[in-house]
């Protein structure tokens, strides 16, 4: 598959699920996390999907587009997975995480981290859609829909709510 393919395929997915969860998830009171601004497309696509809800979002370093900048507040720049450590309270609603880079040894590393920071992220009852496999016991993998490949986006839900 050619990389704008693979490209295509992973954005649909995202976007799919992500109105998925929209009209047909009860996603419980806290704020949504987005782990990755990027451009901000996603991030503009929250916005507009789940008005009313607070949307923190983390990255390295601010590259997103003028319109899709969360305001001040909302975005914590740096190394993730340092910075994501003071937002492990266990409140976020929906954690959003796509920052796998497509080079195995840098998603491994990555993956050393994202899954409990993820759990410490998330209220019980949480959910979280991550572009990489997430292996922690606390969540239940969940299916995606129908048309996706179940190993290109991954769904959870967090025990306990």
């Amino acid at each position: 598959m050619s990389r704008l393919d693979s490209f295509i395929n992973r954005m649909s997915a995202q976007r799919d699920m992500l109105n998925a969860i929209r009209d047909r998830v009860a996603l419980p009171q806290g704020p949504i996390f987005e782990v990755g601004l990027g451009n901000g497309r996603t991030y503009s696509h929250l916005r507009e999907n789940f008005p009313g809800r607070r949307i923190v979002v983390f990255d390295r370093q601010l590259l997103a587009h003028k319109s899709s900048i969360p305001p001040e507040g909302d975005l914590v720049l740096g190394e993730i997975a340092e910075t994501g450590r003071a937002f492990m309270l266990g409140d976020a609603a929906f954690v959003h995480a796509d920052i796998g880079t497509g080079d195995a040894d840098k998603d491994a590393v990555t993956l050393t981290w994202l899954p409990q920071m993820v759990v410490g992220m998330l209220a019980p009852g949480g959910y979280v859609l991550c572009g990489l496999p997430l292996d922690a016991p606390e969540l239940e993998r969940l299916p995606v829909e129908s048309h996706i490949d179940p190993e290109r986006y991954f769904f959870y839900r967090k025990a306990g709510g």
